[in-house]
């Protein structure tokens, strides 16, 4: 019933849709040179051999997927990997950094046209799907072809737990396409068992498989050299308000610690001159990377608006602040410092990933602050005392090297989906492309 009335909603408010999405055309939410991608027409042929398609929501899933694209085609050659988002940013990131034998395109905006028209070119022989992004229509379409879909690194938070729980039959529907879902953990797997999921399992959280994020060996030595003797911590992924307080705490901090440098790295970067803005006005001196400022001995906010290089300015900070966490959004994945050997802090507000949270701060990898003030503390205590922060960074290095086996567990579980190793790949070539 909910179904129908999604679809039928969704196929006669085309005319709305496109009004929604020319809005965000001109916002700068969507790719005007990749536009029509998003209204199922297809910017690539579909290559030849046995195709599997990942779709991943945005620029965290699409992340914690590379790893698993690049094992399957370095051990089947053959194969050929597509890889949908829906973010403009993540569309850029994986252009950079998709290998070889993989491409990206956009996600079709769940439109029932939209969605067969994308899959009549496709025709993908295994669907992917990263974590919790369920459209009605592409999952229902998909199922009908009757292609093998599985669901890797599935989260079901609290609040989707009890949303979807409000609409029980449309959630066991999608589910019921699934011949697989494997959760991120075992309270996970639970949930998707209680909403209906065929089989659901936990053989661990693929985000532990991913490699640490890179950084350009000469930015890094450049910017070493100019910032040695400086204490200095990174404010990460940050969202509206915490920008604001980064600054603030860097007032107080530069009286205890003379030099001290404030990096902040929005998780949006087109945010960078509003923030920049607004740093300056509170009395700031800021450096904004994206205009090729580089921070000198007056700087006292380091703004790295740009794409792509937070592994560069992980590697930098002597201290890491995960954003998103003292606002009530989530949180962002703090193993990504973590791998790096960096003392991880974050806020209450880490739903998106609780459990990892939760590990991290009893085993000493992670410290959670209450509040702004909580935070500041905390920040000057660790750029005081250096064997506390190579304690905690070893710690979070230990954490994040600790489910090293999740990939071979998750390969294994593939098999049954994907031609043998060795074997001829199967598939069509797309002839009208």
């Amino acid at each position: 019933m909910i179904l129908g009335l999604y679809r039928a909603v969704t196929t006669l408010a085309g005319p709305l849709i496109r009004l929604y999405l020319n809005k965000r055309l001109v916002r700068g939410k969507e790719d005007p040179a990749r536009f029509s991608e998003r209204l199922g027409r297809p910017g690539l042929p579909r290559p030849e051999g046995f195709l599997v398609w990942i779709h991943a929501a945005s620029v965290g899933e699409s992340l914690s997927m590379l790893p698993l694209v690049e094992r399957l085609l370095v051990e089947r050659p053959g194969l050929r990997m597509l890889m949908t988002t829906g973010s403009v940013t993540s569309a850029r990131l994986m252009g950079e950094r998709l290998p070889e034998g993989a491409t990206h395109q956009f996600v079709p905006v769940d439109r029932l046209p939209w969605v067969r028209s994308f899959l009549d070119h496709w025709r993908p022989d295994l669907v992917l799907w990263a974590e919790s992004e369920f459209w009605p229509n592409l999952v229902c379409e998909t199922a009908a072809r009757g292609l093998p879909m599985v669901l890797l690194n599935g989260r079901i938070s609290d609040r989707s737990f009890e949303r979807w729980q409000k609409h029980a039959g449309l959630i066991a529907q999608l589910l019921s396409g699934f011949a697989l879902c494997l959760g991120q953990t075992g309270r996970d797997a639970e949930r998707l068992r209680v909403l209906g999921a065929p089989r659901a399992e936990c053989l661990g959280n693929l985000k532990f498989a991913a490699p640490p994020l890179p950084a350009d060996a000469g930015e890094l030595a450049v910017l070493e050299k100019a910032l040695t003797g400086r204490p200095r911590w990174l404010a990460a992924s940050t969202h509206a308000g915490e920008e604001g307080m980064a600054g603030r705490l860097h007032q107080g901090l530069r009286e205890t610690h003379p030099g001290v440098l404030t990096i902040i790295a929005p998780r949006h970067p087109e945010r960078g001159d509003a923030i920049a803005a607004e740093l300056r006005g509170a009395g700031l001196t800021v450096a904004q990377r994206s205009k090729g400022e580089t921070p000198t001995e007056k700087t006292g906010i380091y703004l790295t608006d740009t794409l792509g290089e937070l592994g560069l300015f992980f590697r930098l900070a002597d201290a890491v602040f995960m954003g998103k966490s003292l606002v009530p959004l989530g949180g962002q994945n703090p193993l990504e410092p973590a791998r790096l050997g960096r003392p991880v802090l974050f806020g209450p507000h880490m739903g998106n990933f609780e459990e990892m949270a939760g590990r991290m701060k009893e085993t000493g990898a992670a410290l959670e602050v209450a509040d702004e003030a909580d935070l500041g503390d905390t920040l000057a205590r660790l750029l005081s005392d250096t064997a506390e922060r190579e304690r905690r960074g070893g710690a979070a290095r230990a954490f994040a090297e600790g489910e090293a086996g999740v990939m071979e567990a998750v390969l294994d579980a593939l098999g049954p989906w994907l031609p043998e190793k060795g074997a001829p790949e199967r598939g069509a070539t797309d002839e009208g492309a």
